[in-house]
């Protein structure tokens, strides 16, 4: 019972990250740009996360938890060039 679960969820957050892929690439602002990344990062850490229970091993945990640092950092990074237009002062 878990596996159907784990292929409805997967098939959830497949149509989520195609649906954030659209807002990228027609999205009418640079905000709702950086919005979907955003979003995308969290549907890939919540993939991962999946596949670690799917699989049964907890180095998909800890993949999900570099791949969430790095997704905060570019967030704050590409916010930070939008309003201010240089990453580093």
């Amino acid at each position: 019972m878990i596996e159907y679960a784990l292929y409805f969820t997967v098939g959830c957050y497949g149509v989520a990250l195609l649906l954030n892929l659209w807002r990228i690439a027609v999205g009418p602002d640079a905000a709702d740009r950086i919005l979907a990344l955003d979003t995308m990062v969290i549907n890939v850490i919540a993939l991962l996360v999946l596949h670690g229970i799917w699989r049964g091993t907890a180095m998909y945990f800890e993949a999900a938890m570099l791949i969430a640092m790095v997704g905060f950092v570019s967030t704050v990074a590409y916010c930070r060039f939008l309003l201010r237009g240089d990453i580093i002062e």
